[in-house]
C-alpha cells in the first residue's frame, strides 16, 4: 500500500478532521481515506452543491446595469493602484 504524507495543514481544519474522525470511531488516517473514497467516487456532489449556493445567491440593487457599470468604472479609476489609467478605452 501507498504512503501519503501531508503537510502544512491549517491548524482549524486538523481539528475539524480529528473531531470527525472521533466522532466515526476512526483513526485520522482511516477518516482521511474515508472522505477521499467518498468525494473521488462521487465527483459530481460537490460541483452540484456549489451549483446550488450560486443559483441561490441573491442582489438586491436597483440600479440598471450600465449604472453598475459606471459605478466600477469610477471606483477603479480613483484607486492608487491602477494609477491614472482610463480603463473606458
Amino acid at each position: 500500500m501507498a504512503i501519503l504524507q501531508v503537510r502544512d495543514i491549517d491548524d482549524r481544519l486538523y481539528s475539524s478532521l480529528k473531531q470527525k474522525a472521533k466522532n466515526d470511531n476512526r483513526s485520522i488516517s482511516q477518516e482521511v481515506i474515508s472522505i477521499l473514497e467518498f468525494h473521488l467516487s462521487n465527483p459530481n456532489i460537490s460541483n452540484e452543491n456549489s451549483t446550488r449556493e450560486f443559483l441561490n445567491l441573491s442582489w438586491d440593487d436597483d440600479r440598471t446595469a450600465a449604472e453598475i457599470i459606471d459605478t466600477i468604472l469610477k471606483d477603479r479609476k480613483n484607486k492608487k493602484s491602477f494609477g491614472e489609467f482610463d480603463l473606458t478605452a
